[in-house]
């Protein structure tokens, strides 16, 4: 083992079959199967494998890793193709793509040209305000940002452990080489497997839990010389492999259980290819993935995977579907292949060679003519978001809740507020601080709002997103009744006793144990909390517990959970341009009774409230009320919304305030 033969740095055209075959596996399962293929693991191999033995032959020939030069030569093969795609997307969104999404697509484009659009993306997964986020065309760049972090990080380790051989082991580099392949290999899958347990949204995205899929191919790089199978078990593995390859997103549902072990179905599949190559039959799979027409397309590879997913997102939002026909979807493919070939022989080939030595200034205005375009289109973007962002509204003309409320003519000429630049964000002043919102680790989070000094009464606002939504609401009348607004607010949370069957997290859990000591030490006058859970026609045990545990230190005002909508609201008045399509009917959204009509054993310390009426009328529970829209997504009030709420629930908590006095 100590005497591993340098792996052989020649063209292997199979690997060219096995990369367009991966690219072709992923746009096929993106736009018919709605599903992940298991693709990219693929092309993380593949490239573990490639530029291992590309580094280790620079560096037992020359003695070290010419970073500079290789650095350049990175940007040549990433540039051209990536900032083309970048622009011509960012460009199409502008036109194509709801304005509610502009921000999140700005955002990503962004992390994509600075290569950690994986990490916007984790961070996004486990993010409960961007959970509702909609596919961006762009999202498919984590792939690549994650494949250029492994690109700057590969030639520090092959370095790094030659030092280590040289300089302190004294052993052959390329047994540390392997050594260390395999130090990373066994850390990152074990963390894969972890992560990808407790935590799968991010772990897909995680570089750390996919360094081993670079690891592994670097560890196959080194050991493929030795390792020789006859025609016949090279024939039967080959084609095995291949079959693993293209069945991998089939067989298992790869968008919710890889990075972990499942991800080795298809790594192993790569695996068995590349070792059948080795010494294949006269009918091997290599024979296939290394013909002239695989080995042509394999080049454009690359642009397949980058202009797919951009196409077909266009396609959906552009003609308002959810799904693609086969006629469609062939013709998504086909603009793929055009584009990718026209970008890859017109704009990536002249870059790619591009002799840096002799002229570094040509290779700078090459980068800068794929680049500037990208950033200019991003200032002229968010200028554009940040004026529409800003626009001042009568009151007048938006009365909100008052419209249900109060018979009379409403000036409907108007566009409805908030605007669709900013009506994501829409959210209570609180957010502003991240002090003032728990989202992990259950610590107890707490901000104080009103009249904090000599306040006539305390409120404690406890619970997630659904209690925090009705801040605005009562901060309109805090001063007026001398309220001290204290918020206790972990999102995604309910403040309940129990988890509702593993719902909620060990955070939230946690949470909640720490929330009721606070409460119990330290009782304000009331805690405002949520009722019920959307439409049911009953109040949860975990809700009764809670509020029974508080009996004797203070008092709770319940008020019924919100109506919610079937579609992502912001979304669905862009896409139809009629509110009433985005409405539903209130059968559908509501019980007929108050959930607290039908439950047994709720203490006499809660006072409810419910203001379902403000929200619907006897037939329809609407999206926009008083030229106003009532969500930012699909079950969230927005602020503008919750302050017309305002006078209404004043009234409730009035009287809950007469009634503990």
């Amino acid at each position: 083992m100590r005497d591993l033969k340098a792996p052989v740095k020649k063209f292997r055209p199979e690997i060219e079959g096995v990369r367009v075959i991966a690219a072709i596996l992923v746009a096929v399962y993106h736009i018919w199967l709605g599903k992940v293929s298991g693709g990219v693991d693929v092309f993380f191999i593949v490239s573990g494998f490639l530029i291992t033995t590309s580094l280790l032959s620079k560096i037992e020939k020359d003695g070290h890793i010419k970073i500079f030069d290789y650095l350049l030569g990175l940007l040549k093969r990433l540039i051209p193709l990536a900032f083309t795609v970048l622009f011509v997307t960012s460009l199409l969104s502008i036109v194509i793509m709801p304005k509610v999404q502009w921000e999140q697509i700005i955002s990503e484009v962004i992390a994509s040209g600075l290569y950690f659009e994986n990490w916007e993306l984790a961070f996004n997964a486990v993010d409960y305000l961007e959970q509702s986020n909609e596919a961006s065309p762009l999202q498919h760049f984590w792939a690549l940002s994650l494949q250029g972090q492994f690109y700057l990080l590969w030639p520090l380790i092959i370095t790094f452990s030659f030092f280590l051989a040289r300089k302190i082991f004294k052993l052959p580099p390329r047994f540390m080489l392997l050594t260390v392949f395999a130090q990373l290999f066994i850390f990152s899958i074990i963390y894969s497997i972890y992560k990808t347990a407790v935590n799968q949204p991010w772990a897909y995205f995680d570089t750390f839990a996919r360094v081993w899929e670079f690891s592994l191919g670097g560890m196959v790089a080194l050991l493929i010389s030795a390792i020789a199978f006859n025609k016949t078990v090279s024939g039967i593995i080959g084609w095995v492999g291949l079959a693993i390859i293209c069945l991998t997103g089939i067989l298992l549902p790869v968008s919710t259980v890889f990075p972990g072990f499942a991800a080795l179905l298809p790594t192993t599949g790569v695996i068995l290819v590349l070792l059948a190559a080795q010494n294949g039959p006269r009918f091997g799979v290599e024979k296939l993935l290394g013909a002239k027409p695989f080995v042509y397309l394999g080049s454009f590879s690359y642009g397949i995977y980058l202009w797919h997913w951009p196409l077909f997102i266009f396609y959906l939002t552009y003609f308002k579907v959810e799904t693609v026909s086969l006629a469609a979807g062939i013709a998504i493919l086909v603009v793929t292949f055009i584009l990718s070939f026209m970008t890859t022989k017109v704009l990536e080939a002249p870059v790619r060679k591009l002799n840096i030595r002799e002229g570094k200034g040509k290779f700078v205005a090459a980068a800068s003519a794929f680049v500037v375009p990208v950033i200019v289109i991003l200032i002229f973007w968010s200028v554009q978001l940040r004026e529409g962002s800003q626009q001042i509204f009568p009151a007048s003309d938006y009365p909100g809740a008052q419209a249900l409320a109060v018979e009379g003519t409403i000036n409907t000429d108007v566009e409805p507020i908030p605007s669709m630049l900013e009506i994501k964000y829409n959210l209570p002043e609180f957010y502003n601080d991240p002090n003032c919102v728990t989202r992990s680790g259950g610590t107890l989070s707490k901000c104080s709002f009103g009249v904090i000094d000599n306040p006539q009464y305390t409120v404690a606002l406890v619970g997630g997103s659904h209690s925090g939504h009705w801040f605005p609401a009562i901060m309109e009348f805090a001063e007026e009744l001398k309220l001290k607004v204290d918020v206790y607010n972990h999102d995604g949370c309910k403040f309940a006793s129990g988890d509702f069957n593993g719902i909620l997290t060990e955070s939230c859990i946690e949470w909640n144990k720490r929330m009721m000591e606070e409460l119990i030490n330290h009782p304000p006058d009331l805690v405002f909390t949520t009722a019920s859970i959307s439409n049911d026609d009953f109040v949860p045990q975990e809700y009764i517990d809670h509020w029974r545990n508080l009996k004797g230190s203070t008092n709770v005002f319940a008020i019924r959970d919100n109506p919610q909508m079937e579609e992502n609201i912001p979304l669905c008045l862009e896409r139809k341009q009629d509110y009433l399509q985005c409405s539903v009917e209130r059968k559908n959204a509501l019980s007929k009774v108050q959930p607290w009509e039908n439950t047994k054993g709720i203490p006499d310390n809660v006072y409810f409230a419910d203001l379902s009426d403000y929200f619907c009328d006897e037939t329809m529970c609407y999206s926009v009320i008083g030229n106003i829209i009532v969500y930012r997504d699909a079950h969230h009030i927005t602020v503008e919304y919750a302050k017309t709420l305002a006078p209404f629930l004043k009234e409730h908590i009035v009287k809950a305030l007469e009634w503990i006095s």
